[in-house]
């Protein structure tokens, strides 16, 4: 029986449980009162602690348990949230992420008890429920259970258990029924002196993963000794295939009550009754004249039984999963059968010997298979999406804590939530947005002290928007805070040696911002733990860009900052406009193309020493992409091919020699034999088999 299965589930739904926390204690901290607030975060915490135990992660299980206990007595109104509390409450929360963030490096929770928090929360409790110092008898009986709660472990409160209502049940040893072989491994471990028990284990009704707290059974009993026999199987208990309770069958060199013990040590056992096997009427084959062993019983019986494998703690392997609406997985299906319906088509037109009916009808199909594999991209694209909400739902809590940290007050206004991007993007952006965040509260708001003297709210104001545009997604992340100071930047730039003071006077506002983005370029005059390192805004860009992305600035002196970000909405499959530069085909993906234009010589303009067109009220700079990329230019044409890209309001023509035409492509890494020219994004095979670069237009425009 594979732990494993049991690790994913308790992963996904951690996660969930921590975030519901989250958000639950952001509500609690303004609005203390609230029922609703207070039963549900009661509820995440007693799902947690659930789960932790039947998982064996004890420590976890400790901690959720105490914030249980407190969450009870605020329930019962006999003790009141204060602000104390939902401090605490925050750093229970970091520590729960920090276990699973354990966890999920290492297959285990760690060594840290988070006594101080543990500490907090009962003195809290103390307090909340006496008004002071705790009664001496009420202190001794806490100070009882919190001792059993560390050495009992996963299942440590028997005695919290015992407070709860009990119900009737009959607990009773269900007699097993052994083959002739067991019967022949038990009467040899008989005569060998080992003890053979047999036990019926009884698992709590609450239970919420029953085959994984049997999987812990029977890894207990494994060090103790074999298990050769269950009821059920081992195969149908790891399928969850039957109801609370279990029998088996085990030899050991320990005693009935050690073994009693082990079994009643694990989370969630409401009983276990054992009792010892007799010995059975079998001769004895004493043909090799060997010892019973736990070693040799295990190889006499692993034919026969399929015992559940303990595995030694390891690195868990969580798969990364997207949940699945069933009424999109039912249009892959049925795309899928378009396809083969298309496949069969094409074989009968093979066989057909019809040659001119064999065209039209091969025609037909291969436009059908066109529209087939179209749709049947979107409705993948559709299956790989994911809401950005599960990147953005963790920053209200951070802005919370760098409201403390800053001693500025500040609140974050969120939409598009419901945004989706693909899975692979989404993965990747969080760390960049958190970035952009803390930028945006250390550097771009104000004191509360020098808002109120310019007039503004002395709460400022951050904003995170994400829409749709094109085939693109944006998220713009925004501040009403000071704006950023361009003068500044210029004369830190020049003070640095980023650019010299010729360069500064001919640059202008755009691109002295964005030197922003260079590495270790930082105007802050502190250096602090939220920001001012010098590193920041350069990986923000890097990891947009490694994503297709780009980034832009739009600023105003004493206005605020926008920093806005555009992503493509998936990285496997684009539209393309293919093109032929000298002998070599290109790429050039559609989401950037505006138009495509014919150009003749005599209008190209030169400003600053630069190419340009004016095109339609704009002036666009030109760029020779034979020249870029270093290949022979053809200049027999008196008429330039010029494709206009765009990069947010910027942008460029694209010169190139021939237009090949539109095309779905899939794009394909190059790995690392083209990792230092930046204006290639990846490769695409085409039909005929030949590899075509797809152009990075974020970089030339």
């Amino acid at each position: 029986m594979d732990v494993s299965q049991y690790l994913e589930i308790f992963i996904e739904e951690t996660k969930e449980h921590l975030q519901v926390l989250n958000e639950q204690l952001l509500v609690l901290e303004k609005e203390p009162e609230n029922e609703d607030t207070i039963n549900e975060i009661f509820r995440a915490a007693h799902s947690l602690k659930g789960m932790a135990g039947t998982m064996g992660y004890k420590r976890m299980q400790r901690l959720t348990h105490d914030m249980e206990n407190v969450f009870s007595e605020i329930r019962s109104n006999k003790m009141k949230v204060v602000p104390k509390l939902v401090d605490v409450l925050f750093k229970g929360l970091d520590a729960l992420e920090g276990y699973l963030d354990a966890i999920l490096d290492s297959g285990n929770e760690g060594e840290n008890d988070n006594e101080d928090i543990i500490n907090d929360l009962n003195q809290i409790l103390e307090e909340g429920l006496n008004g002071g110092a705790p009664k001496k008898e009420e202190a001794k009986t806490e100070e009882v259970k919190t001792e059993a709660v560390k050495t009992e472990g996963a299942q440590a409160s028997a005695c919290a258990v015992a407070t709860e209502e009990k119900k009737e049940v009959s607990y009773e040893l269900k007699g097993l029924t052994f083959a002739e072989h067991e019967n022949k491994a038990i009467a040899k471990a008989k005569a060998e002196k080992f003890n053979v028990f047999q036990a019926t284990v009884y698992i709590q009704d609450s239970c919420i993963l029953k085959s994984a707290r049997a999987f812990l059974v029977f890894k207990s009993l494994e060090e103790a000794g074999t298990v050769i026999k269950s009821e059920p199987s081992t195969q149908d208990i790891e399928d969850e295939k039957f109801d609370l309770q279990f029998s088996l069958a085990i030899i050991t060199k320990e005693s009935m009550e050690q073994i009693q013990k082990r079994i009643l040590n694990v989370s969630e056992i409401a009983e276990c009754v054992i009792g010892e096997v007799a010995t059975p009427e079998v001769a004895v084959e004493d043909n090799s004249q060997q010892t019973v062993t736990k070693e040799n019983v295990k190889e006499e019986n692993n034919s026969q039984a399929n015992k559940p494998s303990s595995q030694a703690a390891s690195k868990p392997v969580v798969n990364r999963s997207v949940r699945v609406d069933i009424e999109k997985l039912d249009d892959l299906m049925n795309l899928v059968s378009e396809l083969i319906i298309a496949k069969n088509g094409l074989v009968s037109i093979n066989s057909n010997k019809d040659h001119k009916e064999n065209q039209s009808g091969f025609n037909e199909q291969i436009e059908y298979i066109e529209q087939i594999t179209t749709s049947l991209h979107q409705s993948v694209m559709k299956v790989r999406m994911v809401p950005i909400e599960s990147v953005v739902n963790r920053f209200p809590r951070l802005i919370r804590d760098l409201s403390k940290k800053l001693d500025k007050k500040m609140e974050l206004y969120m939409s598009g939530e419901e945004t989706e991007l693909d899975r692979t993007v989404i993965d990747e952006i969080g760390d960049p947005l958190m970035h952009l965040l803390r930028n945006a509260a250390d550097h771009g708001l104000e004191s509360n002290e020098e808002r109120v003297r310019l007039g503004k709210p002395e709460t400022g104001s951050i904003f995170l928007n994400a829409f749709q545009e094109g085939n693109n997604v944006v998220i713009e992340v925004k501040d009403d805070g000071a704006g950023i100071n361009v003068e500044k930047v210029r004369n830190k730039a020049i003070e640095k040696g980023t650019i010299t003071k010729e360069q500064a006077e001919t640059m202008s506002d755009s691109d002295i911002i964005d030197l922003l983005f260079r590495p270790s370029f930082s105007t802050a005059e502190k250096i602090s733990d939220v920001s001012g390192r010098g590193v920041g805004l350069d990986v923000v860009k890097t990891k947009i860009e490694s994503l297709g992305g780009d980034i832009e600035v739009e600023t105003a002196l004493g206005q605020g900052t926008s920093f806005i970000i555009r992503l493509p909405l998936t990285l496997a499959i684009i539209q393309a406009l293919m093109v032929e530069l000298g002998t070599e085909k290109y790429a050039i993906p559609l989401g950037n193309i505006n138009t495509i234009e014919d150009i003749p010589k005599s209008d190209i303009k030169y400003v600053q020493s630069r190419e340009c067109i004016h095109l339609r009220g704009s002036v666009i700079p030109l760029v020779r992409l034979c020249d870029v990329l270093d290949i022979e230019r053809e200049e027999n044409e008196e008429n330039l091919t010029v494709v206009i890209v765009s990069k947010g309001d910027k942008q460029a023509g694209l010169v190139v020699d021939n237009l090949i035409g539109q095309q779905e492509i899939v794009i394909k890494s190059i790995g690392k034999y083209i990792n230092n020219v930046k204006m290639i994004s990846g490769a695409t095979i085409l039909g005929d088999g030949e590899v075509a670069l797809i152009l990075d237009v974020n970089t030339l425009v």
